[in-house]
Order: structure tokens, then sequence, then C-alpha cells
């Protein structure tokens, strides 16, 4: 349970322009499939920002709790896809 508190700590910063991100894909392509194709990319962009710049420092810490960088980049994919997947559900049927 720590280890997930920790990995949505992490994921904090990120969701305000995760959200804007969702609200980009509504507007061009509401479909389920390039939506998660398109948040895969973005992860593995934000894994490679991460990895190489100063913010690696920051992983030093989850490393320390046990998460390894897959395990925390691929468990906020699932979050973000998951909320992203509820959001298009819930606009594709108000729209």
């Amino acid at each position: 349970m720590q280890q997930f508190g920790a990995i949505l700590s992490f994921y904090k910063p990120y969701f305000i322009w995760s959200f804007l991100v969702n609200i980009g894909i509504t507007i061009f392509n509401p479909h389920i499939v390039p939506a998660v194709i398109t948040k895969l990319f973005l992860t593995v962009f934000l894994w490679y920002l991460v990895t190489e710049t100063n913010a690696r420092r920051k992983l030093i810490f989850y490393k320390n709790l046990g998460i390894s960088s897959f395990k925390l980049f691929s468990s906020l994919f699932i979050i973000d896809i998951s909320i992203m997947i509820v959001y298009i559900i819930l606009i594709k049927e108000f729209i």
C-alpha cells in the first residue's frame, strides 16, 4: 500500500497535464484505441524525460521504496488510461 501511495504522489503533478491531453484527444479523436496509443507514447516520452534530465534524482526515492522505473511508469500508464477510458466513455454518452 505504501508503494501505491508513492506512485500516486508521483502521478499527482502530471494529472492536470494528463487531463488536458484527455480533452485534446476527445476533441480530435474520441476513440479509445488511438487514445491509449497516444497515452503510451506520452508515458514513454515522460520516462525518457525523467531519466535523461535532472529529474532522475526523483527516481532514487522510488528505488529506495523498492519501485523500479518500469513498475513506476507502467503503473502510471495503467492509472492514466483507466481515468481516460472512463472520461471518454462518459463524454461519448453526452455528445
